[in-house]
């Protein structure tokens, strides 16, 4: 697995300081475009919220992305949050092919 050395940005960072803030919109104006409630949209951009693939959806058609941009960002940030969050996968043994198939 590849080591981050820095936390991913959230995606709703990316959302805020790209997106609403150069083209001057409102939290209000931008969720009633994407369809979802100020609150939802606000959850995310206060990184409170994921982006879901629905939303993923959403934000690709609004800003001309790939939904696939949403989703990686969100999963690079979740996993990086889990690895630090907890130890318990640690102790998981990795299992080797020849041993899944011996039985």
């Amino acid at each position: 697995m590849q080591k981050m050395k820095r936390k991913p940005t959230h995606p709703g960072v990316i959302v805020k300081e790209d997106y609403l803030v150069p083209l001057s919109i409102s939290i209000k104006e931008m969720a009633e475009n994407l369809g979802v409630s100020r609150k939802t949209l606000s959850k995310i951009l206060n990184e409170r919220g994921s982006v879901t693939p629905d939303m993923a959806l959403r934000l690709s058609r609004a800003f001309n992305t790939s939904p696939d941009l949403w989703l990686n960002l969100q999963k690079n940030y979740d996993l990086w949050n889990a690895e630090k969050e907890s130890k318990a996968w640690k102790r998981v043994k990795p299992l080797s092919p020849k041993l899944l198939h011996s039985h």
